[in-house]
């Protein structure tokens, strides 16, 4: 629904870490941080943040828009380095309170399943996963991790 993502408003700081190597059967990682504002847009309906990732020398920009006539969101992602990230993700928070976004995309000239899962800890800390699938969402390996803190606590 509309303002499933109001949780995200405000200033955090997150701890990240991605696989070195994607769908290369390799479990090797590395950290960075990041920090990331975040506003809501059309009453709700979207929001937009920026976060800074100066380890990895580049900021990304996300735009969520809500379609009520679907009940979902679609998530466009866009960095300084690559531009604009298409397909958008497109999915919805379940019962269980865990945001399942979804995508088409190629990795490396596969055809892959990506998916992105939001899970809210409490008010000041939320997770956010990407994942790759290369048996259209079977099997799934996670490649990259955020862990949000909440900058200045509501």
């Amino acid at each position: 629904m509309a303002n499933d993502f109001d949780f995200l408003i405000g200033t955090w700081t997150s701890k990240q870490r991605r696989r070195r190597e994607i769908l290369a059967g390799n479990d090797e990682w590395y950290e960075f941080t990041g920090t990331t504002r975040c506003w809501s847009v059309l009453g709700g309906h979207g929001n937009i943040d920026e976060v800074e990732l100066p380890e990895l020398g580049y900021t990304g920009l996300t735009v969520r828009i809500f379609d009520p006539a679907t009940d979902l969101w679609s998530i466009y992602w866009a960095r300084t380095d690559i531009g604009l990230a298409l397909p958008p993700t497109v999915g919805r928070f379940e019962p269980d309170g865990v945001g399942r976004f979804y995508d088409d995309e190629e990795w490396n000239g596969r055809p892959i399943r990506v998916r992105y899962l939001w899970t809210i800890a409490s008010p000041d800390s939320c997770r956010w996963e990407q994942a790759f699938s290369t048996d259209r969402g079977e099997t799934w390996e996670t490649n990259w991790v955020a862990d949000f803190t909440r900058a200045t606590p509501i």
